[in-house]
């Protein structure tokens, strides 16, 4: 395969590299999030997460503080193993929706603004409806587990 092939292809092969490569960075994305709100990773935890949404007028902030953190670290891994994808990819889908509209409402677009904008949750939202549309792919643990033989 020359370089023109590899920019003009769409083999299942590389199909299915690129899925593992989204799934993995996604997923992690997801963990260290969650990671994040235990206080793992970061400069946040869960207190500080729960009173933040608390702030924000979130109905039982300490339950949907649990909920999004369980969501991130369950989904992510999830994602990562290629694990019932679409599943997975649906909640967190639903968490970065949550997310753009409740917690970076007031801050526009950008991420860099000033409360920040909703930027990087709707990026993720669409790579979770990417990922609910084509699936894991051929190198997850659908693929091993549940396809066709």
């Amino acid at each position: 395969m020359n370089f023109a092939d590899l920019l003009t292809s769409t083999t299942p092969f590389l199909i299915d590299v690129g899925l593992l490569i989204v799934r993995l960075a996604l997923g992690i994305c997801f963990i260290i999030h969650g990671l994040g709100k235990l206080g793992i990773v970061g400069p946040g935890n869960m207190a500080g997460f729960t009173g933040w949404l608390g702030s924000l007028g979130v109905p039982f902030p300490a339950m949907q503080a649990r909920i999004a953190m369980m969501t991130e670290l369950l989904g992510g891994t999830l994602l990562a193993l290629g694990l019932g994808t679409r599943v997975a990819a649906f909640f967190c889908l639903i968490t970065m929706i949550v997310a753009a509209t409740l917690g970076h409402k007031g801050g526009g677009y950008l991420i860099t603004n000033n409360p920040p904008g909703n930027e990087y949750a709707l990026n993720l939202a669409v790579m979770m409806i990417f990922l609910i549309l084509i699936g894991p792919g051929h190198y997850s643990l659908d693929h091993l587990l549940f396809a066709a033989r």
